[in-house]
């Protein structure tokens, strides 16, 4: 349901203040940033996501009643499909981890608005690292574009909202 915003300039008559629609952002506008690098290539993102653990006991002698307390988060694997390339870089990175020795890297999801020429919200994932990786379904009778996914874990997350609109 599209959110209504107060107009900013109030009618000179008197008559009640009028409501502008703000169109909700469009899932297609995002970019991804691996450290420092833009991974413009990524053409699905999913599983953006936490969620804190109930704790449920019961106190000594009111055992009707019972509490619950937050307990530990757990953030979501976020999956990520692109377009196949002669770039090793992803799959490099993934084999960091077969070979025993992880590489953490700073991720940053990041949604455009529908212009796609300015930042509103930014999702930071810190600690990532490649839990899995799939190469693309190959197909003789298919017409479309190779696609490979990868799945991230990650040990923080923090939401970042862009600047409003001037």
């Amino acid at each position: 349901m599209p959110q209504a915003a107060r107009a900013t300039a109030a009618p000179s008559n008197g008559a009640a203040t009028a409501l502008a629609v703000v169109d909700p952002y469009r899932a297609y506008n995002f970019k991804l940033q691996i450290g420092s690098d833009t991974a413009g290539h990524f053409t699905y993102v999913s599983g953006i996501g936490a969620r804190i653990e109930a704790i449920s006991f019961r106190e000594a002698g009111q055992h009707q009643l019972v509490h619950r307390l937050p307990g530990r988060v757990e953030y979501a694997d976020v999956e990520l499909r692109y377009g196949l390339t002669s770039s090793r870089i992803l799959y490099d990175w993934f084999l960091t981890g077969v070979s025993g020795s992880v590489v953490r890297k700073e991720v940053s999801i990041i949604m455009l608005d529908s212009k796609g020429d300015r930042e509103v919200m930014r999702w930071n994932l810190k600690g990532a690292w490649v839990k899995e990786w799939r190469a693309a379904a190959l197909d003789a009778l298919a017409n479309e574009v190779a696609i490979e996914s990868m799945v991230l874990v990650f040990e923080e997350m923090e939401l970042v909202l862009g600047q409003p609109a001037a």
